[in-house]
């Protein structure tokens, strides 16, 4: 069952909670306040859809790996920064191209 939001206008604070999605309701009373759905805060951890350059958690290494991997970039002539955590940093959705191509890896979700 999906999680939903609700905020109190006079303090501020959000609370979540679980309702089926038929029963839904737009206002709550819990502990003497009253919480309104709140639609905004409901998608807040949404990622962004466009935005470079991204960290991808995804395609990363264990962080005693992430020279390996940075010099596996170098090998093959890709300038791609990985991260302490050896993730990569990918400037634009072409250099993810050629980066994860270089690795062997497939996304199939997108265009690779």
């Amino acid at each position: 069952m999906p999680t939903y939001c609700f905020r109190n206008e006079k303090t501020g604070q959000v609370i979540e909670r679980v309702f089926d999605m038929a029963g839904v309701p737009q206002i709550i009373k819990e502990g003497g306040k009253v919480f309104e759905r709140d639609f905004q805060s409901e998608h807040v951890g949404a990622p962004p859809t466009k935005g470079w350059p991204i960290e991808c958690i995804a395609s990363g290494v264990h962080p005693n790996q992430a020279d390996e991997l940075r010099s596996h970039f170098r090998k093959n002539g890709l300038n791609i920064p990985v991260t302490r955590d050896g993730n990569p940093v990918y400037a634009d959705a072409n250099q993810r191209r050629k980066g994860l191509k270089c690795r062997n890896l497939m996304d199939k979700a997108s265009y690779i």
